[in-house]
């Protein structure tokens, strides 16, 4: 391959790039699906799904830490983390199907 036709192929990869970058804009523009509430919503969703267990976890570990104080752990830190875990777990999923479903409606649209 010539120097020229590197440069054609390149500017043509790049031309195309932009359009479909201004064609999705546009797109978005049209639709208005994703306002700022759609956004906040979804912070909301997961600090709730991630601090719910969290403090479930806290609660139930003060409660045994109460019936059983002379364990040689703590119940409270160890559920903390267990209800931790659960809470990222779940988040990660939601996220995850989120961003599965804008895709598939993205290729769907094209």
């Amino acid at each position: 391959m010539t120097q020229p036709q590197k440069c054609q192929e390149m500017q043509t990869d790049f031309s195309k790039k932009i359009g479909e970058s201004a064609e999705r804009r546009q797109r978005a523009r049209r639709e208005k699906r994703h306002p700022l509430w759609f956004g906040l919503g979804a912070m909301g969703m997961v600090g709730w799904s991630v601090g719910l267990p969290t403090l479930l976890g806290v609660l139930l570990g003060l409660w045994l830490d109460a019936h059983w104080p002379h364990a040689s752990i703590s119940w409270t830190l160890t559920f903390l983390m267990v209800g931790l875990a659960i809470g990222c777990l779940g988040a990660w999923q939601w996220v995850r199907q989120e961003v599965d479903k804008m895709k598939r409606e993205e290729k769907n649209n094209e």
